[in-house]
């Protein structure tokens, strides 16, 4: 019989290589998961809007047509200073959160100036039980004085002034037109989307109307009244 195989007494050689930590794998797991809960919290939060849009600007019925002109891409409010007649500091970003209707005049109100404040005043009025998700804002954009005469009729206005340069780089006119000219309409989100057609009068005032009941109309699954 041959003799049994001899082994070779020495220690084995073993290659150790570094594990991954499983407390790490475990981290970077709970981050990918809770970065994808966060983007799905975005969605849902942004679909009402995204659909109310959607329904006001894509799918509309045949033959209807917009008296305002939609601005696009939309504007959103400027980090801009303004002062309320009280001398108070205001940031314009600072209205967000209501639908605003908004006109621009010197502070002197001509005669188109106090037709586009009765206008703002009266369409405002006129959407009933939803005029509280609207404001009607005034910007006067000189430094002189505003008629003590028109203040009784601006105590559910909101007043602010705002130097004219740095309005014209948010707003704009018609070609043929200026800032004075127009009503602009502001949406919750702080974005300036629609712009009234200058020479806006109390006849035309029915059709910018229905613009707004159509507007706040989209916008009522996701838009409240108040700040």
């Amino acid at each position: 019989m041959s003799p049994p195989p001899a082994f070779d007494d020495h220690p084995l050689g073993l290659t150790v290589h570094s594990l991954p930590d499983p407390q790490n794998l475990n981290g970077k797991a709970q981050t990918r998961v809770g970065r994808w809960k966060m983007l799905l919290v975005l969605l849902v939060c942004a679909a009402p809007v995204v659909a109310s849009y959607v329904t006001y600007y894509v799918i509309r019925p045949e033959g209807r047509r917009n008296f305002g002109e939609l601005i696009n891409p939309q504007r959103p409010l400027p980090d801009m200073r303004a002062t309320a007649l009280d001398g108070t500091q205001v940031n314009l970003q600072s209205l967000r959160g209501q639908w605003l209707l908004i006109s621009v005049a010197g502070a002197a109100c001509d005669a188109q100036c106090a037709r586009h404040l009765y206008l703002q005043r009266q369409l405002r009025e006129g959407l009933g039980k939803e005029k509280d998700r609207l404001d009607w804002v005034w910007l006067v954009d000189d430094a002189a004085p505003v008629d003590a005469q028109l203040l009784p009729a601006l105590t559910t206005a909101t007043v602010l002034r705002v130097a004219s340069k740095d309005l014209q780089i948010w707003l704009a006119s018609a070609s043929d037109a200026s800032l004075h000219d127009h009503l602009f309409l502001v949406d919750p989100l702080g974005n300036w989307m629609l712009r009234f057609p200058a020479g806006l009068d109390v006849e035309q005032a029915p059709k910018a109307k229905r613009d707004l009941e159509r507007l706040l109309r989209a916008s009522s699954s996701w838009d409240n009244a108040g700040r």
